[in-house]
């Protein structure tokens, strides 16, 4: 009887250690596919970005914030489509540089070219 209790502790033992590992293994396989799909985004040419809006007199109703080497920088997409307009959306996005006058004092005016949601 002894026999029997000691095998069926050391197989739960087992399956017990054996679930929780995979469970890591699952977590770090998704860790590392947001890696990859950064990586290829980036290759790409997307920034990663987050809508950010404001409702203040004088401002951009929406500007996008990119993460700088040094600060970040915002910019202010003028054809940003509804859908995109969620405070705190975070998104990938390609653009070209608009040769205009500020609609506001601290984002430069873009054209968006390509833009996606960013989980």
């Amino acid at each position: 009887m002894t026999f029997l209790k000691s095998t069926l502790f050391v197989l739960s033992l087992i399956i017990l250690v054996g679930c929780s590992s995979k469970k890591t293994t699952a977590e770090e396989m998704t860790t590392h596919k947001d890696l990859l799909s950064a990586e290829k985004m980036m290759e790409q040419g997307f920034k990663m970005g987050t809508i950010v809006a404001s409702k203040a007199e004088g401002d951009c109703p929406y500007v996008i914030e990119v993460k700088g080497e040094d600060k970040p920088y915002f910019l202010d997409p003028i054809n940003l489509e509804e859908k995109y307009k969620k405070d705190g959306a975070n998104v990938w996005f390609t653009f070209g540089g608009l040769r205009m006058m500020n609609r506001c004092e601290k984002a430069n005016p873009v054209s968006i070219i390509e833009i996606r949601n960013r989980e």
